[in-house]
Order: structure tokens, then C-alpha cells, then sequence
């Protein structure tokens, strides 16, 4: 049998790296870098190898599982939707819709199919009790971005390749690839800033990977970026270096940013920070002097009390300091697929708002169409009207990701239903009483919607299967829509084909009232994009109607999936361009530098100066070959020495009588957990560090790798009541607790 060469996206994390695979028959037998690739150029990290143990391991579900009492059985495809279909109609019939919750997990924006078809499924449940892993990530920069210029995905990235000073803050991207930038290989990205006489300087409580390949890192206490930015902003005011250049005729709400920084100057700031107020004036004077600088604030300035008002400060400096929509600063992509910043009327919208409702329980406001997921179990457990008594879980593992998950196991445990999406049987999904697994990644077509959307060069890139999935299984998109079906009452075996060619006709439709379709045929377009189904035909339709598209003949050089198809290793679309004003969707037409209900939250951070901190807080950090649990699982990425320990410093060490490699009892108000001490100098002092997503010790799982390499999850310690008011955000990040000898 001959030996092929495919070429794809790694699906495995937000890099969205070119690999190069090579294949014999329905054998991987390797991964490498794409070479050719022009935005990766080659760089794979751990993950993209890894691939190909995750697509053989054993433990990967291949068949639907139907709880039967205490154990699983495996069964057949039809017999697990006639399950579904048996009991979740009759629970929505007696209890209303808004008795199913759903919660959309990491991997499913990695998951073509998973990223485009759920909608379907939520808007035919009606259910207002949606969750997602969003509101223990990035929520926060939704919000600012969404205030600031209009829409939530309009997050500007820092221009990587032509930047001369980057200022970072709570962000390791060396090991993360780049979050909320997508960006291959940053750590070169990185060593090329300073080696064209450029500088990169890190804030964070650890000394991170990225710190590593800094000029200068400090140290900042958890939980206080939003008064040190606010300290950069009022820098720039009192020594007269606000110059935003030609963005001042798109301001509103300037003076109002100027009255609000007053009062957080370095000296007020410096104590409660750490970072000295001659630290403080230095960098402002940096940025403000930079050809091309920018601020970059990731999952540290996100998983925080003030999440959203970090977020909001990050972009209003880099306003102050002329480098938002400049090059090498921090500027918006134009991406090929998905993005609402390049649809409609340029340059004015209908804005961004939140709170449409409120969580039953606890009177949360809503933030993109869902509850913090915080909230969940609280939702579950508490008897009442609009009580969650189904669960429908796509992708994800809550009871890892999210706060206080014991408490969160203990309410899944109590549900009446639960179906599950996934492709092993883990913490989360050993509640389920059907899961329902998903292909291989190697078995599906892949683009990466969203996450070229934040990428630091604009690209696109088509990944069609490298191997046929089995004939008995149906692609993601059409269990989904199955589920739909049974929603809708089609019954068990609903027509996933007329499902799809309705989703689509619909998107046609909105599409022909907009140029490039303005005045078309939808039964033409239709005709065009076949013969193509699920994702794959979704995908042409935005390619060929988006800003680089063919508009199905209108612009004949332009992008469709075929262009993609014919070349594998990419579309080089260049770097990213000025674009304001056309990017802007407010209401007003101009950058909101003062939101109301940001402008609100102001004085809650100002009182906070007044605050003693804990004598110790507990922050997250990642490696760079896990992407949250759902990697745990692949023996490549998780043997070598142990990674989940809890990292201290040597002075709080020996305070608390700790020793390096033993064993420590930490406790907060959501929980106790026992871990290995790691003793470090390259940790702030009063500040502890664990790994996110470990804690594969329960029973009931089929991960036997995980469970070799359990570690402990951290998210027992996080508590389910703290949370960022304006996302929703769970506070992950400066979780106070107390530690002793175990």
C-alpha cells in the first residue's frame, strides 16, 4: 500500500498550525510542520504529533454508550436516539423548555461541525439556561470589545510581526500559542522583536516561559491589572502623552476616561500592585514613545473580579497611546469566514448589550446569550419553575473547568436526563445517561471560523479529511441535527438532509438582501453550492459572500472553498490593515472609550485600593503540551515528570513549613485538595500556582492515561460565588487560600 502526504489545520489549540501527515492506508505514520505553510512556516508545538494517538486511542469512543442503571451499554446508533427521543421530549413537555440546559464546551471551537451547528439545536430547545466554557476564559474582552467598537469578536490583536514594544499581561503565550491571538511559533514571533532592536516586557505573578524570552518582567499581585493599566492611563494624561493621532475624530467619552483615571496614579497603585510607581511611569513613557507598541491582556487580566474593566483598559491605553488600528500595534483582522465586523453597513451598527434577563437563581445577568457557568449546578439543584432537570453537555467537561466542580459532579448526579457529545467517558460524562461520540478529528473537514478571526495575519486555510470516517457513523453536524429533529418532534430518525437544507436556505436568504447577493436567486445559490452538505457547504456559502469571496461570480479572483481546496497549504490574505472606522458597529459610529456600565463599575475598583490583600492567593497556568483536560488522555503529552504541582516561593515555603517534592493541604472556601509542592523564586511572593484541568481520579471514567497521570483539580478551590459582575467571568485567578504540611 503506497504512502500519502495530506496536508491540514491542527485542531488542538488556538495556533491553528499547517501539519504535513503522512499516511498509509488508515495509519498515521507522521506529523510534521507544514512547510509551505506561509503563516505557521513549519513550527508545530507537542500537540500537533500528538494527533495521531489521539485519533488510535483506545479509550476514544466509537460507539454511543446508553446508561442502564449502574453500568454502560454500547449500542447501536438508532437505539441511542430512540433513547434521547424517549425521555427528553416528555421532561420538556411536563416541565417546559427551560428544564434542558446546555453547556458548550473548549473543544468545540476546534470542532468545525460543533462551532456552526449547535445554534440549530439551541434555538429549536428555546431553553434561556445556556452555559459555556466562555464564562471561565475570555468572556470579559467580549464585553469590552463588544462596548468599545460594537461587536464581541472584535478583539484587536497585537500586529506580532511588526510590533516594537509589547507590553503583556497575564499571558503566557510561548505555551498557550497565542490566546485570543492567533499566532504560530511566538516565541520566535517573540526573539524577532527584539531582534530588530524592538522590546517585550511581561507582567505576571510567575515567571512564565514568556517572561523568559522578555527584556523585563515584573511581578504583579493577582487581581490588581486593572489598577495598574489604570495607572498607565493616568501617566499618559498628567505628563501630557496622550496623543491618538488620527483616531481622535472617532472618539467618544476621551474627557471622561481623563476624570476617571484620576486618583489611580503609580504612587496610589504601586503598594497594592507591586510593581513600584517608577516601574509604572517608565513603561507608560515606553508605549507612549514606541513606533508601534501594544498591549496584549489574556486569560490573567480575564479569570479575575475585575475582569471586564482590565479588558476595557488594555484597549483604552493603546487608544491613549495612538497604537490601536496602527501597524505593529494592536489592530483588527480581516478575516475570510464568520466575522460581523465585516458584514452590513461599515462603520455603524447596533451596538452591544447585555443583561436581557437574569439567571433564576441567583439574578446574573446574561451576557452573548448565557449564564456564567458558575451558575449551573446552583440551577440544577434549587427547586422551582425554570429548574434544570436535562442536561445536554457538547464537548466540554465542566466538572474540571469550572468552579467548585464537586459541588457541580453532585448536581449532575441529581439530573433526571443527561446527553453528552463527547469522545470519551470522563469526569463530566459519566453522569450522562447517553453519550454520543464524535469522529476523530482526522475522520472530519476543518476550518477555523472563529479563531481566524484573532489571528495576527489574515489567512485561511481548508483541512478535508485525511480519512474517511466509518460507514456507520454519522458526521458531528448530523447527530447534532438529529438531536434537533428530536427537539423539533420529527422523532428518532429525523431527515438530518432537509434539517441542513433549511439551516442553509436560511443563511441564503439573510444573505440576498446584503451585496454581494443583493437581488440573487436563492434557488441559483443554492444550485451553486451544491453538491456539498453539512459544514462544508456552510463554509463555501461564507467564503464566497464574505470580503475576499467570489460572490458567486461577482468578483471571479475572489475566495470559495474550491480556491481552498486547490491550495492545501493555504491562502496567504496579508497582513493585517487599517481599519477604522469601517470596523466599528456602535451605535454612534465612533470608539466608546466610557461605556455606561463599564463607567459604573469604576468605583468598585477604586475602593479596592483600600482593601488588605490575603496573605496567600492561588493562580492557574498551563503547559504547553496540555490544552485543558481533554489532551490528558494522550500518553505522549502527559509522561515526563510530574506537571501538577502547586508552585510556590522559597520565603512563603518555609513560612508555612513546606518542602519541595512533599505534600500540602490547601484549602479555600469552595474546598480541600492535597498536592505536591513545587518550591520556586520564580513566583511572586503570597502567591501559589496550580495547572488547570487535572483531577482525573474519579470513578466511573475510560481515560486509563488520565488516570495514571490524575494530578488534582484545581477547580475544587475555586469559588462558585466570585465572579466579574459585567461578564459573569468566574474569578479563577486570586482565589484566596490557606496551606499547610500535609
Amino acid at each position: 500500500m503506497s504512502a500519502t502526504t495530506r496536508y491540514r489545520t491542527c485542531p488542538l489549540c488556538e495556533a491553528t498550525c499547517g501539519l504535513e501527515i503522512a499516511t498509509r492506508g488508515r495509519t498515521v505514520e507522521s506529523i510534521r510542520g507544514d512547510a509551505e505553510d506561509p503563516f505557521s512556516r513549519g513550527y508545530i508545538c507537542p500537540k500537533g504529533p500528538a494527533l495521531k494517538h489521539l485519533d488510535a486511542d483506545p479509550d476514544r469512543l466509537r460507539a454511543p454508550l446508553v446508561r442502564r442503571g449502574t453500568t454502560w451499554a454500547e449500542v447501536g446508533w438508532d437505539e441511542a436516539f430512540a433513547e434521547v427521543d424517549r425521555r427528553l421530549p416528555p421532561l420538556v413537555a411536563r416541565h417546559g423548555r427551560d428544564a434542558v440546559g446546555v453547556y458548550l464546551g473548549n473543544p468545540s471551537v476546534h470542532n468545525l461541525a460543533l462551532s456552526l451547528y449547535p445554534r440549530a439545536l439551541l434555538r429549536v430547545l428555546g431553553t434561556r439556561n445556556v452555559f459555556s466554557a466562555s464564562t471561565v476564559d475570555q468572556m470579559p474582552k467580549h464585553v469590552s470589545a463588544g462596548l468599545m467598537f460594537g461587536t464581541p469578536l472584535s478583539i484587536p490583536v497585537p500586529d506580532l510581526d511588526r510590533t516594537r514594544f509589547l507590553l503583556i499581561l497575564g499571558a503566557d503565550p510561548v505555551v498557550s500559542n497565542g490566546s485570543l491571538m492567533t499566532a504560530p511559533d511566538v516565541r520566535e514571533r517573540l526573539r524577532a522583536v527584539r531582534a530588530r532592536g524592538g522590546k517585550v516586557v511581561v507582567v505576571d505573578p510567575r515567571r512564565s516561559r514568556t517572561a523568559e524570552e522578555a527584556d523585563a518582567h515584573h511581578f504583579i499581585r493577582p487581581g490588581t491589572d486593572a489598577l495598574f493599566l489604570f495607572a498607565l492611563a493616568e501617566t499618559l494624561f498628567a505628563e501630557e502623552l496622550v496623543r491618538p493621532g488620527r483616531l481622535a475624530e472617532h472618539l467618544a467619552g476621551l474627557e471622561q476616561v481623563r476624570e476617571l483615571a484620576r486618583g489611580f496614579t503609580p504612587e496610589a497603585v504601586a503598594g497594592v500592585c507591586g510593581i513600584p510607581a517608577t516601574a509604572i511611569r517608565e513603561l507608560a513613557r515606553a508605549l507612549a514613545a514606541a513606533d508601534g507598541g501594544a498591549v496584549y491582556g489574556r486569560v490573567g487580566t480575564c479569570q479575575q473580579e475585575f475582569g471586564t474593566l482590565a479588558s476595557w483598559l488594555v484597549d483604552v491605553v493603546n487608544v491613549l497611546t495612538g497604537n490601536l488600528d496602527r501597524a505593529g500595534g494592536a489592530m483588527f483582522p480581516r478575516a475570510a469566514v464568520g466575522a460581523t465586523n465585516t458584514r452590513g453597513a461599515p462603520g455603524r451598527g447596533k451596538g452591544f448589550r447585555t443583561g436581557r434577563r437574569t439567571s433564576r437563581v441567583r439574578g446574573v445577568p446574561e451576557v452573548l446569550g448565557e449564564f456564567p457557568c458558575a451558575c449551573l449546578a446552583e440551577e440544577i439543584e434549587t427547586p422551582g419553575d425554570g429548574q434544570i432537570r436535562a442536561l445536554v453537555t457538547v464537548a466540554g467537561n465542566p466538572v474540571l473547568s469550572t468552579p467548585n466542580g464537586a459541588r457541580l459532579a453532585r448536581a449532575l448526579a441529581s439530573l433526571d436526563f443527561m446527553v453528552s457529545l463527547d469522545i470519551y467517558l470522563n469526569e463530566t460524562t459519566r453522569h450522562a445517561h447517553v453519550i454520543l461520540p464524535s469522529l476523530s478529528p482526522l475522520e472530519q473537514s476543518h476550518y477555523d471560523v472563529a479563531l481566524w478571526q484573532l489571528a495576527i495575519r489574515n489567512f485561511a486555510r481548508w483541512s478535508p479529511p485525511v480519512f474517511a470516517p466509518p460507514p456507520d457513523r454519522p458526521a458531528d453536524w448530523e447527530i447534532v441535527l438529529r438531536l434537533t429533529g428530536i427537539v423539533m418532534g420529527h422523532g428518532a430518525d429525523a431527515d438530518t438532509a432537509a434539517l441542513d437544507d433549511f439551516i442553509v436556505r436560511q443563511q441564503v436568504e439573510a444573505a440576498l438582501g446584503v451585496p454581494p447577493l443583493a437581488g440573487r436567486d436563492a434557488d441559483e445559490i443554492m444550485a451553486a453550492l451544491a453538491p456539498r452538505r453539512g459544514p462544508d457547504r456552510l463554509v463555501d456559502l461564507m467564503l464566497r459572500t464574505g470580503p475576499y469571496g467570489d460572490g458567486f461570480g461577482a468578483n471571479p479572483a475572489g475566495l470559495s472553498l474550491a480556491t481552498l481546496e486547490a491550495r492545501p497549504h493555504g491562502v496567504d490574505l496579508g497582513p493585517l490593515g487599517s481599519r477604522i472606522p469601517e470596523v466599528l458597529r456602535t451605535p454612534s459610529g465612533k470608539i466608546e472609550l466610557a461605556p455606561d456600565v463599564i463607567v459604573a463599575d469604576v468605583p468598585r475598583l477604586r475602593e479596592s485600593l483600600r482593601r488588605v490583600p490575603p496573605p496567600l492567593v492561588l493562580v492557574g497556568r498551563r503547559h504547553l503540551r496540555s490544552n485543558n483536560s481533554w489532551m490528558h488522555n494522550v500518553e505522549n503529552l502527559v509522561r515526563g515528570r510530574a506537571r501538577c504541582t502547586m508552585q510556590i516561593h522559597p520565603d512563603d515555603a518555609a513560612a508555612l513549613g513546606l518542602t519541595d517534592g512533599a505534600p500540602a493541604r490547601v484549602h479555600s472556601r469552595a474546598g480541600t485538595l492535597e498536592v505536591p509542592v513545587e518550591v520556586t523564586p520564580g513566583i511572586m511572593r503570597g502567591v501559589a500556582s496550580l495547572p488547570h484541568g487535572w483531577g482525573h481520579d474519579a470513578p466511573g471514567t475510560r481515560t486509563r492515561v488520565a488516570a495514571a497521570h490524575a494530578g488534582v483539580n484545581s477547580n475544587l478551590l475555586a469559588d462558585e460565588t466570585a465572579l466579574d459582575p459585567l461578564s459573569g467571568n468566574a474569578v479563577l485567578n486570586g482565589t484566596p487560600i490557606t496551606v499547610e504540611p500535609a
